[in-house]
């Protein structure tokens, strides 16, 4: 039997209406992305029973916990781990003492998660005996997930957990992120209006806009989507998975290959032959008709225009695919309407994709 999470749900209140239809795989980490007030965090809650007034239905790994009235679980009989934008610790209690509070009320057979593997897992161990007043916003996020992990859950929610961290803080976090989701067996449902965020810790991904579901699907085929990135400004991009073929200790850069071609990157962590993810912002791919040779970019790839969107006044986003490889996965160029004028660019027209820069996701 196939492990989904099934969940509809159906709500106005006021101008906003709910209206949001969506299965998930019961494993891995899927995202709940959009813009704000788009209905994220009112789905989390619903999924969490903490909305018991909007009508719906949920399914989860073949449990109902919702049926249109006829059945709802309370939020305290669900077994999920709930990770708010604000760690809320509890300031009277040390570190240790504040992951523990929820285990102390499983029996030990109802434990799935030791006190070791979640300390280890989330680098922790050094700050057990410390006071929460005295941890950085990071350390406090990372206590806040321990403490969910450990009340065994079958389901763990994520409500923006990086939204109220300074970028070096969301820098320290995700790495640690990433190795729930290598890791860790337990489904999570992740919500973030952050393209970036969402490419590097995401499988499967909802995209909602005004209450509703605009696409839903594997992350790459959803980030595809031409008529919604072309919608999300700076935050536009595509996600690549690339082979590490080779580094180069002296320059600390590592060389990648993908289906578009090969990308110099900044020396990455994994071995020779891994495999890992790129995001490439659009506003970070430039545009040329023939290949520069006196240029300091060195990821330069020939493409061929297949879609053209104005996104607003002045600005021109591009869909660009690999020349002579139509199935390869899309890239995207945001330029100047001036830039796109001039170099007299249409559907079907020959370029060259200047990757200025590129961020490695996982």
């Amino acid at each position: 039997m196939k492990r989904e999470i099934q969940a509809h749900f159906k709500a106005s209140r006021g101008e906003f209406h709910l209206d949001a239809r969506f299965t998930l795989p019961a494993q891995g980490v899927s995202a709940l992305f959009g813009h704000s007030g788009s209905g994220k965090t009112t789905l989390l809650r619903c999924i969490a029973g903490l909305e018991p007034s909007i009508d719906g239905s949920l399914t989860v790994d073949g449990q109902c916990w919702q049926s249109n009235g006829a059945l709802f679980i309370p939020p305290h009989k669900r077994p999920i781990g709930y990770v708010f934008q604000e760690a809320h610790l509890f300031a009277h209690l040390n570190v240790q003492q504040n992951i523990t509070f929820g285990q102390r009320r499983l029996k030990p057979h109802e434990r799935s998660m030791t006190f070791d593997d979640v300390v280890a897992m989330l680098g922790i161990s050094h700050l057990l005996k410390r006071a929460v007043t005295y941890l950085s916003g990071g350390e406090r996020q990372r206590v806040a997930i321990a403490r969910a992990l450990l009340t065994s859950p079958k389901l763990l929610l994520m409500d923006e957990p990086l939204s109220a961290l300074d970028e070096q803080s969301r820098a320290d976090i995700l790495p640690y992120l990433e190795r729930l989701h290598d890791e860790l067996s337990t489904p999570i449902i992740y919500v973030s209006h952050s393209q970036k965020e969402v490419s590097r810790l995401a499988d499967y991904l909802v995209w909602l806009e005004q209450g509703k579901v605009q696409a839903e699907g594997p992350l790459q085929r959803v980030m595809g989507r031409f008529d919604l990135a072309a919608t999300h400004g700076d935050e536009a991009g595509e996600v690549v998975i690339a082979k590490v073929m080779q580094h180069d200790e002296y320059y600390c850069l590592s060389r990648l290959q993908c289906c578009c071609g090969e990308l110099w990157v900044k020396r990455v962590a994994g071995e020779v032959g891994d495999e890992v993810r790129v995001h490439i912002p659009a506003k970070d791919v430039s545009i040329t008709l023939e290949p520069a040779t006196d240029s300091s970019i060195q990821n330069i790839w020939p493409m061929v225009v297949d879609a053209i969107s104005e996104v607003e006044q002045g600005q021109v986003m591009l869909q660009l695919r690999a020349a002579g490889n139509r199935q390869s996965p899309p890239l995207l160029s945001r330029i100047t309407l001036k830039s796109f004028e001039r170099l007299q660019l249409s559907v079907a027209s020959h370029c060259y994709a200047q990757i200025k820069s590129v961020g490695l996701l996982s």
